[in-house]
């Protein structure tokens, strides 16, 4: 095996090369200081890579305040993370305030209620206005300010800006373990070799609880598979992003319109189904008929990090100093991320952040809510 050559020095190591890592990761090197990453695969291409974009939690009202601070802080840094990732690397993650039209909502009261300071209420009668010519029916929420961004060129940006920021990044990297001495990390061990470390954060997402079981967490994150397909069509054929009962469509601007997603607890079984792409195709097809008369030229599945109420845990582990956490935030990751690696990159380098941390504590293992319950 050729030896990774890692820095003499003890620089802050990341575990996990997802949008959370990665985020992570550019937090701490911009604020001056060395970081490595380590990715048991490619960068990018497991959870985050096979992500709608949309950056906003599909129900937000069934989520706590915790996701809710989290997400509203991201959403605020999104417009300049992207144009400036684009700006730095010639990548653009194509950042775009293409709205979301709510059809056929199941919970009307409570979505009205939480919507009003956001959406605006459609009749039948009206959804021509917003997606003209498309055969939908209402009634609907119309929520123009939510925003989008294509998560593979959301991914390459950021990998290409930690490597311009001298970030070390190993892929194919398997952790399998740290070292710590006098309840404090000192490094980890990855392909069998020893990796000096000054502190290290956990971004492995559904990985992460099998990695940190072994030293005392007991994180109640798993994996949960989500199945999604591309149709082609024409560019502007679709415009707004539609989410009807637990499916979704995302127009891009160059034609591909994301269906998604399934929630399928298998496991760390990532293959996709016939089942997944039927159900997908059927609900496209239920959601807006014209889909049905261009083809599906992609089908993915990703493993989804899930956890109890779709809070992730942020924070350091209670008993080894310096080996922090910033994981579990289930189907919005994309929508967390800017935030949580503030705020995890807050609390390894000491600094005062916008956000309480409490919610997100690693304390709260410990004091029940371990069944995994999880949110549709």
């Amino acid at each position: 095996m050729e030896r990774m050559h890692v820095a003499r020095t003890r620089p802050i190591v990341v575990v996990g090369g997802g949008i959370i890592g990665l985020l992570t990761a550019r937090e701490l090197a911009m604020a001056g200081h060395e970081v490595c990453l380590f990715e048991q695969g490619a960068v990018g291409r497991e959870a985050s890579w096979a992500a709608g974009g949309i950056l906003s939690p599909l129900h937000p009202w069934r989520y706590p305040d915790a996701v809710t601070r989290l997400a509203q802080a991201s959403v605020a840094l999104y417009p300049a993370l992207c144009s400036g990732l684009a700006a730095a690397t010639g990548i653009d993650p194509e950042w775009l305030p293409s709205g979301l039209l709510r059809l056929d909502l199941e919970e009307a009261q409570a979505a009205m209620s939480w919507a009003g300071r956001f959406g605006v209420p459609l009749e039948s009668r009206d959804l021509a206005d917003v997606c003209p010519g498309r055969g939908l029916s209402g009634p609907g929420l119309w929520m123009p300010d939510i925003a989008q961004v294509r998560s593979p060129r959301l991914m390459q940006a950021l990998a290409a800006a930690l490597r311009s920021l001298k970030v070390t990044i190993h892929e194919q990297a398997s952790v399998e373990g740290f070292t710590h001495a006098r309840e404090r990390v000192t490094g980890l061990v990855a392909n069998g070799e020893m990796v000096a470390a000054s502190r290290v954060v956990v971004c492995a997402g559904a990985w992460s609880q099998p990695l940190l079981a072994r030293y005392g967490l007991a994180l109640p994150v798993r994996p949960m598979r989500g199945q999604m397909i591309v149709i082609q069509t024409p560019p502007g054929l679709l415009r707004p992003m539609i989410l009807s009962a637990t499916r979704y469509l995302v127009p891009r601007r160059d034609g591909a319109v994301l269906v998604g997603s399934t929630m399928e607890d298998v496991g760390f079984v990532k293959e996709t189904t016939d089942a997944g792409r039927e159900d997908l195709l059927k609900a496209a097809h239920a959601i807006m008929p014209g889909l049905s008369a261009h083809p599906v030229t992609h089908h993915w599945a990703g493993l989804r990090p899930s956890s109890p109420e779709g809070i992730p845990y942020i924070g350091e582990h209670p008993e080894i100093r310096g080996l922090v956490v910033n994981t579990g935030h289930f189907r919005n990751g994309i929508v967390l991320a800017p935030a949580s690696a503030r705020l995890a990159a807050d609390l390894i380098l000491g600094r005062d952040s916008t956000l309480d941390p409490a919610p997100y504590t690693l304390d709260r293992v410990s004091a029940g809510g371990a069944d995994g319950t999880v949110l549709k």
